[in-house]
């Protein structure tokens, strides 16, 4: 069979039409609706591992007991940790540099209060326990969907 221009035109403006046609809602969908999920709170924490006053880091294993014995059962419905290495300037001027942990949380707006108090209990209970000046924290407003 031999195509002819007239038919390549029709054949392609046919498939342009048909892609055009299955694309557009989608992309109009997108535009109107262009977050998936409900509002929830993400919240960062970084843990230091280096003690005021000097002795031995906070080592893994005793990060890991922390995790399972004071975080997750705060948020038992789950979390991320990042292994890290950062650095910091204490109250004295110095530079601190150490290895890290970032535990990531993700939960409702809604209980935004409530969770912000479990939060503040473990960041206070890694400072004392660790002998740390401080547990970092940062808290952004995200769309997530499950």
């Amino acid at each position: 069979m031999k195509w002819t221009s007239d038919t390549r035109g029709k054949v392609g403006g046919g498939v342009l039409l048909a892609l055009l046609g299955a694309g557009i809602p989608a992309l109009v969908g997108a535009a109107l609706h262009p977050e998936a999920g409900e509002p929830h709170r993400e919240t960062r924490l970084y843990f230091g591992t280096e003690r005021q006053g000097g002795g031995s880091a906070v080592d893994k294993h005793e990060f890991m007991r922390f995790l399972a014995k004071d975080i997750t059962p705060a948020f038992p419905e789950g979390l991320t940790v990042h292994d890290g290495y950062g650095q910091w300037r204490g109250k004295d001027g110095t530079s601190v540099r150490e290895t890290s942990y970032e535990v990531v949380l993700l939960y409702p707006e809604k209980e935004a209060d409530e969770r912000s108090a479990r939060i503040e209990r473990i960041r206070q209970t890694y400072e004392d326990r660790y002998q740390q000046d401080s547990v970092a924290r940062s808290d952004d407003k995200v769309t997530a969907g499950f």
